[in-house]
């Protein structure tokens, strides 16, 4: 029998009127034992629900529910699984954790590989960590879609990859959730001489056995940080091999595409830049299902940001590509007279990673060129605390910045794109906070959101 402590409830909520509170414990609902959060969540569906609840006393209640099939109960649990996350079993040779320095917070080597995640966060999991127990809850539950680190269909050399004997046959999982109807998309991290090249083309001819319930596939370039001795020796990979990818996944998408109206198999934007070829259109990245993986990232932050600085010339009365001046409405002159947000003259430095550094500063001149009051300058971080080879935004650290920073002449603010901070937090990487950047530099720091509309804003002193 499993026994949940509740750590939180909600208030006004279901539970709340009943008088549970943090520190009762969950028994059982409509009288089957709840192991985690996907039973819990299953069975509080239905519209009559009937809930053990064990007090801090050690005496039961049986609590009669009459709701709403959608209406939460309002029960909130530690960790929010239920139980303790479910910690990687691999040793893959492409793991970004192994290639981490020591002395970094705790939490930032934990490797996990658990198949919740994959529904309430959208974690990739390499499926060598999941029971046929939870293989059949998934499929009782019809929980979709799942996101599944596949690397390579080649079932010995995923057990090279992986470092895991069983990481072969654990392929077979796909086979059940495609005739179980279970909507997937798969990752394939792409390592030089490894699984790319013909190993590539065969893993692409057996993924496309499982579509359309295999909705999408993204593949992107390893990681390399410089902290790699002892590791398996993998090499960084150059334009011509970026070329020949792409070619490898357009040739593919363009025969799903025909077959089956989805294109899904994408190559990750770092491709398309390390290859110097143009990002694909809008259209290409089926509503953008793996921008998580850095696939369309780009394509969809610029679409926003020339959106958002149209609307931005028509609302305060900018420069239009073709030289016209946007004549203000009678509304929005009544808004220009007595908004504090109005835009004014200043000069920023935006602070972002080299990989799209070039696009920054496309939509930092058009915004120029709108509004000649503002006079942004953008400074793309060189990443030595990973390594050069590391060129994403989201894996700079306040140390890098602040050094780099100090360099040049940074104007009134500088802004910092949101995900080079710990979520929810001011914290980055290296321990650091957006406060010691502001010390160290004598200068306003602003967070931009990670979208389009949010670099129209910063950019404009919104």
């Amino acid at each position: 029998m499993y026994v949940h402590l509740i750590d939180d409830v909600v208030k006004g909520s279901i539970a709340d009127r009943l008088g549970i509170i943090p520190g009762d414990s969950l028994v059982s609902v409509n009288g089957e034992d709840i192991e985690d959060i996907f039973d819990y969540q299953y069975h509080c569906q239905n519209d009559k629900v009937s809930l053990v609840i064990r007090h801090a006393n050690n005496t039961e209640a049986t609590f009669d529910i009459n709701k709403d099939e959608d209406d939460d109960i309002g029960l909130m649990f530690d960790g929010g699984l239920m139980d303790e996350y479910r910690h990687c079993s691999n040793k893959c040779i492409f793991c970004f954790i192994d290639q981490m320095p020591p002395g970094m917070r705790d939490n930032l080597y934990f490797k996990d590989d658990d198949a919740r995640l994959s529904f309430l966060q959208g974690n990739y999991i390499t499926l060598t960590n999941m029971s046929d127990h939870n293989v059949d809850r998934i499929i009782k539950y019809r929980l979709s879609p799942i996101n599944i680190s596949i690397q390579t269909m080649n079932p010995t050399l995923r057990c090279e990859m992986l470092h895991n004997r069983f990481a072969g046959e654990a392929l077979q999982k796909l086979d059940r959730f495609y005739e179980a109807g279970i909507v997937m998309n798969g990752q394939i991290v792409l390592c030089k001489g490894v699984n790319d090249g013909d190993e590539l083309e065969y893993s692409l001819e057996q993924m496309y056995k499982y579509l359309p319930l295999l909705e999408s596939v993204s593949v992107v370039p390893v990681g390399l940080s410089k902290y790699r001795e002892g590791l398996y020796p993998l090499e960084p990979f150059n334009a011509d091999d970026a070329v020949q990818v792409i070619d490898t996944i357009e040739k593919w998408q363009k025969k799903a595409y025909d077959e089956y109206g989805i294109h899904f198999i994408h190559a990750s934007d770092e491709w398309y830049i390390m290859a110097g070829l143009e990002l694909p259109e809008e259209e290409r990245y089926d509503g953008y299902l793996q921008i998580e993986n850095g696939v369309g990232m780009v394509r969809s932050m610029l679409a926003e940001f020339d959106d958002g600085l149209s609307t931005a010339i028509n609302e305060y009365g900018g420069i239009r590509e073709d030289g016209s001046v946007a004549r203000l409405g009678l509304f929005n002159r009544m808004k220009q007279a007595f908004a504090s947000d109005r835009v004014k003259e200043e000069t920023i430095t935006i602070v972002t990673g080299r990989l799209v550094s070039r696009y920054i500063e496309e939509m930092a001149n058009k915004v120029m060129r709108a509004f000649p009051c503002r006079h942004i300058n953008v400074l793309p971080i060189r990443n030595d605390f990973f390594g050069e080879m590391i060129t994403v935004s989201g894996l700079l650290t306040a140390r890098d910045i602040i050094a780099q920073c100090k360099e040049h002449e940074l104007g009134d603010a500088i802004i910092l794109p949101c995900n080079v901070l710990q979520s929810d937090s001011e914290l980055f990487l290296d321990d650091l906070t957006v406060t010691d950047i502001k010390r160290a530099l004598g200068v306003e720091v602003r967070i931009s959101g990670s979208d389009g509309y949010g670099m129209v804003n910063c950019m404009l002193g919104l």
